[in-house]
């Protein structure tokens, strides 16, 4: 287990150190600059765009601009904003609290929901229950999440008035104030992640149930209480733990969506703003955050179906 770790870390380390200069060339080759965006807004004389654009370091080789950034990311300075001149991670910290208290209660509903429905379904393969609950969830996860999301705030916030569309005003502290800000947000995270995750167990739980463990157990008179925990839910965790990580990828997809359409000023805000006005430094550091977390949780669904995974040991 601890082989297996150290191979999946380092090879983790190798894909972000990739995903680092991909992100610097990518930003780098965007059309216009910070300086030709503050030359179209303020209407600056040429001359003015030239000294601004070497004021910024803009008009310095690529290679040795990447060498500069490396070195300061290494060092965990992510640089300065080119647009407000604050430090980039102010920027980034300002920006995360809405967002990880979005992901945070999203998973929070996510997993149990889940896996309660994956293995009602499993258990009961082929029953009425199963048919239903497995048509609903592949109609819901066929659901766009903006279409989703627009549906819910003409529906739900502006024809019935039942819960606010918009976050416009409200920072992450105001949450526990006004919870109801969360609900269709959340809603819209959940639609189509716990439909996906749902169904991988629902896989996982049938898949156990007809293993031969489970039979020779289930033969053995071992209570179906204990059978379910010991044997089944081992089994189906761990395409679940696997769909898990991807469902965090898609949450990242979803955050954006969600963030556009209730306006929410979390990390994916914050992006689009960066990218809007050339700030590279911001876009390179949210960008390689955004990124760090996936590898994070793909590393980590890595481990536990390692771990979880049946296997048969050979004596000798």
């Amino acid at each position: 287990m601890l082989r297996y770790a150290t191979r999946r870390l380092l090879l983790a380390l190798c894909q972000l150190a990739v995903l680092a200069v991909l992100v610097f060339v990518l930003t780098s080759v965007l059309p216009g600059d910070a300086a030709e965006v503050q030359f179209n807004e303020l209407a600056i004389d040429p001359a003015q765009v030239t000294e601004l654009r070497h004021r910024m370091g803009l008009d310095r080789p690529i290679a040795e601009r990447f060498a500069t950034w490396a070195g300061a990311m290494l060092t965990g300075d992510p640089g300065t904003s080119l647009v407000g001149g604050e430090p980039v991670g102010s920027i980034v910290s300002g920006s995360l609290g809405a967002t990880l208290t979005l992901a945070a209660v999203t998973i929070v509903i996510l997993v149990p929901l889940a896996v309660g429905l994956g293995l009602l379904m499993g258990l009961r393969e082929g029953s009425r229950t199963d048919r239903a609950l497995s048509g609903l969830t592949l109609a819901l996860n066929s659901v766009p999440d903006f279409v989703l999301a627009l549906t819910l705030v003409a529906v739900v916030s502006l024809r019935l008035g039942w819960l606010p569309s918009t976050w416009l005003g409200t920072d992450a502290g105001d949450l526990l104030e006004r919870p109801t800000l969360l609900v269709l947000p959340v809603a819209v995270l959940l639609a189509r992640t716990v439909c996906l995750l749902s169904r991988q167990i629902r896989a996982g739980t049938v898949t156990a149930v007809h293993a031969g463990y489970t039979v020779q157990a289930r033969r053995l008179g071992v209570p179906r209480g204990r059978l379910v925990l010991r044997h089944v839910l081992p089994g189906a965790a761990v395409p679940g733990a696997q769909e898990l990580a991807r469902t965090g990828d898609q949450l990242l997809g979803g955050v954006l969506v969600v963030e556009a359409v209730f306006a929410v000023p979390g990390t994916a805000t914050a992006l689009i703003d960066a990218v809007q006005s050339r700030d590279i430094p911001t876009v390179q550091a949210l960008t390689l955050l955004l990124a760090t977390i996936g590898l994070a949780l793909n590393l980590a669904a890595d481990l536990v179906s390692h771990r979880l995974a049946p296997r048969t040991e050979v004596l000798r």
